[in-house]
């Protein structure tokens, strides 16, 4: 099986300037880790603090054509790594993955758990909001049918009670740091294929610049650890995501050699 590549270059709720500076690093350095031209969605514009219900129209040309792209790449039965600003952009993916995967796990490896509804959400983010779309909790435009039985939040450490409740009541797994070990992991998984979202503010600050820092968090070996215990046969797809790069005094070559140095335990042979 091959890769491909996809770099995410659209604006999807973007508030801050880094998180597409960041996916454009990781891409190019993901391609050339692989060995392969990274497929480019987007053209890259200003951020803006804006309400979802803003910010979601604006994004509708590059959430269908980060869709088209990943299925054009599962069509090719290529394995699909997608370098994403934020974690809004899964909106486009989750449901393709739901789809194309309906006894797929999802690994939502995340401080956050991105289970907001427009009805709960305190700060109209929508990128606080993707999660419970693609498991049917609201709706996007962009589609659902996540099982939220089969979804499990990994790391997840930011948490507001009415995600709590959302997250209760549909039967998401919420793996906090010291929970998130290889052996639960794989526990969860059961053997079932798996699609992992990884969102950099999972770390503890100062490994990965994120925008939104959260403190207590895993470390890289841990995440490393996680990867490395998946049957690589099992793995149908990865996105890493929110990689904010630009942070002052932060050598962004260092935070690229750490990502794809942890990637590299999720390809590596066993």
């Amino acid at each position: 099986m091959g890769y491909e590549v996809v770099v995410s270059q659209g604006r999807v709720a973007d508030r801050t300037a880094g998180a597409l500076m960041g996916a454009a690093l990781t891409g190019a350095a993901l391609g050339e880790c692989l060995g392969v031209a990274p497929t480019v969605v987007g053209t890259p514009s200003a951020p803006h603090t804006d309400d979802w219900s803003v910010s979601l129209p604006a994004a509708t040309a590059v959430l269908t054509a980060l869709r088209q792209a990943l299925g054009r790449a599962l069509d090719q039965d290529a394995f699909p790594v997608l370098a994403t600003n934020t974690c809004a952009a899964s909106l486009a993916t989750l449901p393709e993955v739901a789809r194309r995967f309906p006894d797929a796990v999802v690994l939502w490896i995340d401080a956050h758990g991105d289970f907001h509804t427009p009805d709960t959400t305190p700060s109209g983010y929508l990128g606080g909001m993707v999660l419970a779309a693609a498991c049917g909790l609201w709706d996007s435009g962009h589609g659902a049918g996540l099982n939220p039985a089969q979804v499990a939040l990994v790391g997840a450490r930011d948490l507001d009670p009415a995600e709590v409740d959302h997250l209760d009541r549909a039967g998401v797994r919420v793996f906090g740091p010291q929970a998130s070990t290889p052996q639960a992991i794989a526990s969860f998984v059961a053997g079932r294929p798996v699609w992992i979202h990884v969102d950099w503010d999972v770390l503890e600050p100062g490994y990965i610049p994120a925008a939104y820092k959260v403190p207590h968090g895993l470390r890289p070996r841990d995440v490393a650890a996680l990867f490395a215990s998946l049957p690589r046969e099992q793995v149908r797809g990865v996105e890493l995501a929110e990689f904010e790069a630009g942070e002052p005094g932060v050598p962004e070559a260092l935070s690229i050699e750490l990502i794809i140095e942890t990637f590299g335990y999720l390809i590596a042979p066993r």
